[in-house]
This record gives C-alpha cells, structure tokens and sequence, in this order.
C-alpha cells in the first residue's frame, strides 16, 4: 500500500564512501530511477531526523551498517507543479568492512562499490549521482555537529546542525 506524504516530501540519499573512497551504488527495481545506478535512498519517516533515516534506508536496502559523517548536499524541485521534493545528501562511512550485501529485493536490483571516476563514465549512472561524483562532492562536506542543545524549552530528544568548519 503506498503512503500518502501530502505535498511536501522529505526524503534522504546516503553517499556511503568506503576506505578505497568508492561510493555505495544500487539499482532500483521501480520509478525513474529502476535498473540504473543511484545512491541508497527513501523517504523520512515520523518521529525520525533526516540522520536516523538515512542510516535505516541504507541497512534496509543494502545490509551495510553505516554512520552519517556530514552533509553533502541538499536537492529540491517541484514535480508536476504540484508536489515539493526535497532530499538531503549525506556523507557517510560503513561501520566495518564486510562488502556482502543483503539486497532488499522488492526493490533493489543490485548493488555495488564504484569509484566516483568511473561512475562519471558509467552509461548507467543516474544524472543526480553523475553529477555529484563529477563535482567531486565529498571535498565539500559540511560536518555534523551533534554536542549541541538548543534550550530544553524546545524539547528535542535530537538535535544536529551541519556546518563547514
């Protein structure tokens, strides 16, 4: 059954960057994005940060454990003038090195660890993922910053900022 998001979508994508600095790469098996390569990715859940979310996206889909390093980006259009999409990119790292992926297989195809050189060259990179691997996104990040509280009136049980230092 698919999820009425409303209006306003909220969505994730996780540049997971392995000690050979190759990117986690999956194929979907539905939408746009079916049976090309893009970054592990889905939708904020409730009572979820943005951090939280992608952590989850990336295990669910892939079987890597990963952590959220900082921010890479942030994507926003409108579809169909209609419907607000925006994703934030984040930078993040596997929390070991087993590379045996468990394929979420209603909607993941495939998955793999490719170096962002060839994944510009690569016929079958999505274009947001092309671009981002041609504008050498990861020298840009903005790092989390996760030791801050905002003022216990606001009532947060989390809080993270991300700035470049």
């Amino acid at each position: 059954m698919k999820k009425d998001r409303g209006k306003v979508w909220l969505g994730v994508a996780a540049i997971v960057e392995n000690q050979a600095g190759e990117w986690l790469l999956v194929k979907k098996t539905y939408g746009g994005l079916k049976g090309v390569w893009s970054l592990p990715a889905g939708f904020v859940q409730e009572a979820e940060t943005v951090t939280a979310a992608t952590t989850r996206e990336v295990l669910e889909e892939t079987g890597i454990i990963c952590k959220v390093k900082g921010l890479a980006g942030f994507r926003s259009g409108v579809i169909l003038n209609d419907i607000s999409d925006n994703m934030a990119i984040f930078h993040c790292e596997p929390i070991d090195n087993i590379q045996q992926f468990v394929l979420q297989e209603k909607e993941i195809i495939e998955a793999c660890w490719m170096a962002p050189t060839d994944i510009v060259q690569h016929e079958l990179s999505s274009v947001m993922l092309r671009e981002m691997a041609h504008q050498q996104v990861v020298s840009h990040i903005h790092p989390i910053i996760e030791d801050i509280n905002p003022g216990d009136v606001f009532g947060y049980s989390e809080y993270h900022l991300f700035f470049k230092k």
